[in-house]
């Protein structure tokens, strides 16, 4: 048994979904099992931390006996439980201030590939929704055929993205507001089933726990979280998918949207998502790849394929001396990050970075973060 990851369940217990503290309590102290053993004095880790979770934090049992089933149904059914300090963990996750301690996983999609986005939208798609989503996902796969679909297993938008991403030959992940061991719908197990031989399923709820309207609210944060862009396609004016794109634009990553006819109630949400300036139109895969400065991605291959001759003295621009100077200052930076550090836009941050990989200069790791080989 892993016990850091054993500890961390138990902690996610006894915080009772108080993210944020939580994430604060696993960091100062290094590690869960550092926590547990120094339960005791858990001020010495936050000055500030409510007395009512002081005294939580110094009975660990009852948490710990859950977190022994919780291993056993692991065992079982092919399970995994990735902690914050575990390499596997979702690395665009690391830096949102609400990050779970722990996440379950079933399945085989690298969560920390070089592309990930999210599809969520309206539980009532239309026919233009459904074409627009099959046209988007088909056509994003002929420009990125490497590419993580991430939604919620929902009806609606997100099981028609998880369908067409896995009839394109996408992996697919659905992030679920409940436990492992049941699906929710009921009638999305089979696209579940195949989902986990390409893809996966991933939560942070232990088994037993029931797919709440809260638990969906709570659910969308990784969906934002774990993902490089989100792309809204059909939204009332009120629904989850909105607060997912609210989430994403908290975490600093962009949010895109379709547009839809004025009046339809089902394109109020994306529409004024575009009117509101916090979300970028599209009209196509093409769009967003560009927005995204993906459309470098054939190119790349082809330049690997034939080799990159890494320039002795190689020459920056100004722009690219700004990566640089920002990458030997904190080496292995993730691209929305250096974005914001720089002020360069994600579009022409992407280009200039496909450039410096070129020049021999930068290397594209996984998890959307470049190490500066200089």
């Amino acid at each position: 048994m892993n016990e850091e990851i054993f500890y961390a369940m138990a902690l996610t217990r006894l915080t009772n979904f108080n993210f944020q503290l939580a994430l604060e309590l696993y960091k100062s102290a290094g590690s869960a099992q550092n926590l547990y053993e120094h339960r005791y004095e858990v001020t010495d880790f936050i000055a500030n931390c409510p007395p009512r979770m002081v005294e939580a934090l110094k009975g660990w049992d009852a948490a710990m006996k859950r977190a022994e089933e919780e291993l056993k149904f692991m065992e079982e059914h092919q399970v995994r439980a990735i902690s914050l300090l575990d390499d596997d963990y979702p690395q665009r996750m690391l830096d949102c201030v609400d990050a779970p301690l722990v996440l379950y996983y079933k399945g085989n999609a690298d969560l920390n590939q070089q592309r990930l986005i999210s599809i969520v939208g309206t539980r009532q798609i239309t026919r233009y929704g459904k074409d627009v989503v099959r046209r988007f996902v088909h056509e994003l796969h002929e420009l990125c055929p490497q590419v993580l679909i991430v939604s919620g297993l929902a009806y609606g938008v997100d099981i028609c993205a998880h369908r067409e991403a896995l009839a394109c030959g996408y992996d697919t992940l659905g992030v679920v507001a409940h436990g492992l061991d049941q699906i929710y719908p009921y009638h999305h197990r089979d696209t579940a089933a195949e989902m986990v031989q390409h893809g996966g399923l991933l939560t942070e709820f232990m088994t037993k726990t029931n797919a709440d309207r809260v638990n969906f609210v709570r659910r969308n944060r990784i969906v934002a979280g774990c993902t490089d862009a989100t792309v809204v396609i059909e939204s009332a004016a009120k629904g989850g998918s909105l607060i997912t794109a609210q989430i994403a634009l908290s975490y600093d990553r962009p949010v895109y949207a379709f547009p839809g006819n004025v009046g339809n109630p089902f394109s109020e949400g994306c529409n004024h998502l575009i009117r509101d300036n916090e979300a970028a139109l599209i009209t196509s895969a093409e769009d967003f790849v560009q927005a995204m400065g993906w459309q470098v991605d054939k190119v790349r291959r082809q330049a690997l394929a034939e080799g990159i001759e890494r320039q002795l003295f190689p020459e920056f621009t100004a722009d690219e001396q700004k990566i640089v100077g920002l990458l030997r200052q904190t080496n292995d930076i993730q691209l929305n990050i250096m974005s914001v550090k720089t002020g360069i836009p994600v579009s022409q941050l992407a280009a200039l970075l496909f450039q410096l990989e070129m020049k021999g200069v930068v290397k594209a790791l996984a998890g959307g973060t470049y190490h500066l080989l200089m």
